[in-house]
């Protein structure tokens, strides 16, 4: 039976897993002006020389808040005086960085102080690759308006359009010529390279295409700061999220493949947990939802490690000086 765009998608995951070194997770922000305008199928992360040094804190996202928040090593500050956010928010960001082990938090009489635990690594990511699935270039959708913000905006080294779809010139000449193509077989995992993806200037300014209104389309300049900023926020989420589903259904005919893929047996594909499965499926048989060790696949297929030692024992010591 032919995939869906889900199945697709994970079936191009489990493939760039076992084919790469990268990190790969799934349905990130894609811009930065408006995050939420677009959303990016797939985020490869390529690592840097530093990744070693990124994968020894959390195998969690540290909150980027907390990596930008003006708090070092050797002092303790504040919280409302470190973060620049909303406080809510930078509540939220302190407590998921302490409970990561990214912060240490101390009390001086009844004020909360907090201090890294190590230092933020640069250059643990080399690239960022996006990848925009779309299997029936024949309802193409959105996506020539996705691809031109991608290329004109640079928040990702790499795009790349991945397609079942047999790609022909006229397919080409609907793709920015930065962005790469590949065909890819979700039955047999195949994937060809029809054309490779430009890098993009990513440590330069970018154009941000918003709506467009009487023909007219807005648009925001995105300077490299920010650029960088939103870099690093969809490295951390890509990092601490992956692509396999959280949670699998409660039913006898789910059998997970050898990847972790929610394969049913009564419709003989890959299912959505979250929409195709429930108590109206007609096929549900309830039983208790299979075992996948998830975070165990992923360790073995990936870069990413599971539940590093951590750094706050690390800095332990330096307390008593």
């Amino acid at each position: 039976m032919a995939a869906t765009e889900y199945g697709f998608e994970l079936a191009l995951c489990a493939t760039l897993e076992r084919e790469t070194e990268w990190v790969v997770s799934r349905q990130h922000g894609g811009a930065v002006a408006d995050p939420g305008g677009r959303i990016v199928d797939v985020v490869g992360v390529v690592p840097g020389p530093a990744f070693d040094d990124r994968a020894a804190i959390t195998d969690r996202t540290i909150p980027p808040a907390a990596v930008a928040a003006d708090v070092g090593v050797g002092r303790a500050r504040r919280p409302e005086r470190a973060f620049d956010c909303h406080p809510e928010r930078r509540e939220e960001a302190v407590e998921a960085a302490v409970d990561c082990g990214f912060l240490a938090s101390e009390h001086d009489g009844t004020e909360r102080r907090v201090r890294q635990t190590t230092r933020y690594p640069d250059g643990w990511v080399d690239e960022l690759v996006a990848v925009e699935n779309k299997p029936d270039l024949d309802r193409p959708g959105d996506l020539r308006a996705q691809l031109r913000l991608d290329a004109s905006l640079g928040l990702f080294d790499r795009v790349v359009l991945a397609t079942a779809t047999h790609v022909t010139g006229a397919h080409r000449n609907r793709v920015p010529e930065s962005v790469g193509i590949w065909e890819f077989d979700p039955e047999t995992g195949e994937r060809t390279v029809v054309r490779p993806p430009d890098r993009l200037p990513v440590d330069e300014p970018g154009v941000e295409p918003g709506e467009a209104h009487d023909g007219r389309t807005a648009v925001t300049v995105v300077s490299a700061d920010e650029k960088a900023a939103r870099r690093r926020v969809v490295a951390e989420r890509a990092y601490g999220k992956g692509w396999r589903p959280s949670s699998y259904p409660a039913c006898a005919r789910c059998e997970p493949d050898e990847n972790g893929l929610p394969y049913c047996a009564a419709y003989d594909r890959v299912v959505a947990p979250g929409s195709d499965c429930g108590d109206d499926c007609p096929r549900r048989e309830p039983a208790d939802p299979p075992a996948v060790d998830a975070d165990a696949l992923r360790a073995s297929r990936t870069p990413w490690v599971r539940d590093p030692p951590g750094t706050r024992r690390r800095q332990t010591g330096l307390d008593q000086f």
